[in-house]
């Protein structure tokens, strides 16, 4: 007997954690450096995975990519971070074909970000897609999707206000600042770290506190030098982290390192210190907190506070809305179109074909074969029969896919895939 199982089409997931559910201590574990990042796609690559696209930041961790089942990417994840599987199910979300473009819309046009509006993640994107081309690792799908996320975004930056005011985590980190400490002008500030959120507090510092007591220190010094001079700071090494520390009031740690960089034992304090933590993993030690005078304040409690301007912002969420629904349904109208395109092209070859034989037999059978009229007849049938097929598969309710292999199967076509 025949075998008529349809074998499961690769679907377009994504899988991932966010701030939403994970805390600063999860999102470590399944944070990943560019070494990791480079280790996943290769090993996606290996796996014959076609699309693949891999984001890391603070505030959340995520794969969007095809595959048969979402494990294949969830093992990616884990396979290349510190995290578990078990602890992926506790956290995690999973997202399948128009779930997931809606959240990658949702994403890269600031409405998921920890702080409404933050739209650093669509640079993020960007970058992350540029890798995974150079790993040979998108499709077309994937490139059109990145792209209309990325005109969406564009969008809701020049019509809305969504992103109107300053409110980062490293603007939340400065306000903190000035609400809990009295004569910053005057205090010593030490920045330890050069990643973006670090370089987006040095410049909010400079710009907001008038301080010319602000001490910058990296492990790769020339790195500290390049942001030091564009904000005229002072650069010291990393071997004077324990000695700068001693003089700082105030310590903001912004490093990308995967352990704790700061702890008690580095800390010979003779006055009180304010050590605000805005990496991922965390980079201060829990037990500072031990010392006296030890007031640490983690990146999770920044993004908590909300003021007008995000209050202001929130107004902004239906137009914000408009413009991604309207730009995900011509996504989605084109994944559709390019889905079953080759296929009623096929069809109406195959139909075709079938009237030309028919035609020739007739017309051998017939002495006055009216053959234009004919050939006008069977076209004007055939065109019929293939829109009947084409408004099915543009139906919301039909399961393209599965649709698709029953026409070839039936009609006995092959069809060359888009990618």
């Amino acid at each position: 007997m025949e075998n008529n199982t349809i074998s499961k089409p690769a679907s377009f997931y994504v899988v991932g954690l966010s701030y939403k559910k994970a805390d600063a201590e999860i999102r470590g574990k399944f944070s990943l450096d560019p070494e990791a990042k480079a280790n996943l796609l290769k090993q996606a690559k290996d796996n014959n995975i076609s699309s693949l696209l891999v984001t890391s930041t603070c505030n959340r961790t995520e794969i969007y990519g095809f595959a048969e089942h979402p494990f294949q990417l969830i093992k990616l994840l884990c396979d290349n971070s510190q995290g578990t599987v078990e602890d992926f199910q506790k956290v995690a979300y999973v997202h399948k074909n128009t779930e997931a473009i809606s959240h990658m819309f949702r994403v890269g046009t600031g409405l998921d970000s920890q702080i409404l509006g933050d739209f650093e993640i669509i640079s993020q994107l960007k970058n992350s897609f540029i890798e995974s081309k150079n790993a040979e690792l998108t499709n077309n799908y994937l490139e059109r999707l990145t792209n209309a996320v990325i005109q969406a975004s564009k969008r809701i930056k020049n019509e809305t206000e969504i992103s109107s005011g300053a409110t980062s985590v490293s603007f939340a980190a400065v306000r903190y600042i000035f609400n809990n400490v009295e004569d910053i002008p005057n205090k010593n500030i030490l920045l330890f770290g050069t990643g973006k959120i670090g370089r987006n507090t040095c410049e909010n510092l400079v710009k907001h506190t008038k301080n010319e007591h602000i001490t910058l220190i990296n492990r790769t010094k020339d790195k500290a030098e390049k942001i030091a001079g564009k904000f005229n700071l002072i650069v010291k090494d990393y071997a004077d982290l324990q000695l700068e520390i001693q003089k700082a009031d105030v310590l903001v740690v912004a490093t990308g390192a995967q352990n704790p960089t700061i702890d008690k034992a580095i800390l010979n304090l003779k006055k009180p210190l304010l050590i605000l933590d805005l990496s991922v993993p965390k980079n201060v030690h829990e037990n500072v907190q031990e010392l006296e005078g030890v007031t640490l304040v983690h990146m999770d409690h920044l993004s908590q506070m909300t003021d007008e301007t995000l209050e202001n912002r929130k107004k902004h969420i239906p137009a914000a809305e408009a413009i991604i629904e309207e730009i995900k349904d011509e996504f989605i109208s084109w994944t559709k179109a390019r889905k079953f395109a080759p296929t009623i092209h096929a069809l109406k070859e195959k139909l075709n074909t079938i009237k030309d034989k028919e035609l020739t037999a007739q017309r051998k059978k017939i002495s006055n074969f009216d053959e234009e009229q004919a050939e006008l007849i069977g076209n004007r049938i055939i065109q019929k029969i293939t829109n009947h097929f084409a408004n099915h598969l543009k139906d919301d309710n039909t399961m393209v896919d599965e649709s698709i292999q029953w026409i070839e199967k039936i009609f006995q076509i092959a069809t060359v895939k888009n990618d």
